[in-house]
């Protein structure tokens, strides 16, 4: 399976808004903690692979609006954790790789397992997400930790529908007032550790 994405910056407010007139829905709103590991036998950074831990917090509708002021109000308790791998981009046009992600129960035991098999966390991106569904493609309105405020359209596809699945992407955006050609394709944790960088 593929996820074909494209991430633009955006005014949350407006967006909110313009979901609302073509009647989306919010299916949810999550904080995400994604733990990044690099490997010992290859650069991720090189191969555009990445794997990671992703603690999650499912969200009231009336959770603050910040991704800090949400994080410093949850316990451990409330986190949900899986494992992902992303493998490297296989078009220019959108985020389209190939993806695997299961749950564990326990994310702290899993970053020992990477730890003792010699992976190690290379950096940890913190969001407040809120998930909405327009015409069955998933909106996502982020606010990241260091970053600022994001939207994100993706859905899944078979390998001989991206470039079905990659225009629905391009036309949600552009129905939401975005142009997709201000796309992003650097993931968050490749903008994150580039801002170090600066």
């Amino acid at each position: 399976m593929y996820e074909v994405e494209m991430k633009v910056r955006a005014d949350h407010d407006v967006v909110r808004e313009r979901l609302e007139e073509r009647d989306a829905s919010l299916s949810g709103i999550a904080f995400q903690e994604d733990t990044y590991y690099d490997a010992p036998h290859r650069e991720f950074a090189e191969t555009d692979e990445a794997l990671r831990v992703r603690r999650e917090a499912d969200l009231g509708a009336d959770a603050p609006a910040s991704v800090d002021a949400v994080a410093s109000a949850l316990s451990d308790g409330e986190f949900e954790s899986r494992v992902t791998y992303k493998g490297p981009l296989v078009e220019a046009a959108s985020k389209t790789r190939e993806e695997f992600e299961t749950r564990v129960d326990d994310g702290d035991t899993m970053a020992r397992v990477f730890d003792a098999l010699g992976f190690s966390p290379a950096a940890t991106v913190a969001k407040r997400r809120e998930f909405w569904t327009l015409s069955a493609v998933t909106v996502t309105v982020d606010d990241v930790d260091g970053l600022g405020t994001f939207v994100e359209a993706e859905v899944e596809s078979d390998e001989d529908e991206v470039d079905r699945a990659r225009e629905r992407v391009a036309r949600t955006l552009r129905d939401l007032g975005l142009d997709p050609e201000e796309q992003i394709r650097t993931s968050y944790l490749g903008l994150l550790l580039d801002a170090a960088d600066d």
